[in-house]
């Protein structure tokens, strides 16, 4: 996360016109009928969103205005799907202003870095597991749950250090040449929390994963298992 006396006035009014045109998009593809009518779900976004509300007030500040936590989303998306995701993201942002941990000016782009890309990656690796229909569970796991959230981590942080760069607020340290080595420290545990919860899930609620096939993964048998006679 990033304050808002690190970020140019331009990179503040971007960071509100690429988020704005997202959020409306999933307030428009959100199925509110379905949400409205199904008591299950809506507890299930509640108690997503507090989570995430928590899992974003553990986190470590620096004095010159940067914040790291961890972000969560991938599994947020996988629960809720990717309109349901942007909305809770939303959510669990305004909670951090209500209780002075977020600014207001910086909301639009920490957004795009917390909540979008991680969204985006999310969704574009479960289509991808989707359009493959694999039958190996493993597969789901690995490829919607470990991978996306490490690589949207990567891709959230590359983004937040090169714009960064670009305004010139912020003295870049003389160590970040070496600042590959720290990336495996950071994408490791993301890709670990996410993981185990997809898994935790799969196992006992697959029902709440929006996007788990369970007559694929739990019910289909193997192509290569013979025949039952």
């Amino acid at each position: 996360m990033i304050g808002a006396e690190l970020l140019s006035a331009t990179s503040l009014w971007l960071g509100w016109l690429c988020y704005l045109p997202a959020l409306l998009w999933a307030i428009w593809r959100t199925p509110w009928v379905e949400l409205f009518s199904d008591q299950r779900r809506q507890h299930l976004l509640y108690g997503t969103v507090l989570a995430l509300f928590l899992l974003w007030l553990v986190r470590r500040d620096f004095a010159s205005g940067l914040s790291y936590h961890f972000i969560g989303m991938t599994v947020v998306t996988l629960l809720l799907g990717w309109p349901l995701a942007v909305l809770g993201g939303l959510v669990a942002q305004l909670g951090l202003l209500a209780v002075g941990r977020q600014d207001l000016q910086a909301l639009g782009g920490n957004a795009v870095l917390l909540v979008l890309i991680p969204v985006w990656v999310s969704e574009q690796c479960a289509q991808l597991v989707e359009r493959r229909q694999p039958r190996n569970l493993f597969v789901y796991i690995f490829f919607c749950g470990f991978f996306p959230a490490a690589l949207a981590v990567l891709l959230s942080l590359l983004a937040g250090l090169g714009v960064l760069w670009l305004d010139g607020l912020y003295l870049m340290p003389p160590w970040l040449e070496d600042f590959v080595g720290y990336l495996w420290l950071i994408m490791f545990p993301e890709a670990f929390i996410n993981g185990m919860l997809v898994t935790g899930l799969v196992v006992f609620y697959p029902d709440w994963l929006e996007t788990f096939n369970r007559t694929r993964y739990l019910s289909a048998p193997w192509k290569d298992d013979p025949p039952s006679s």
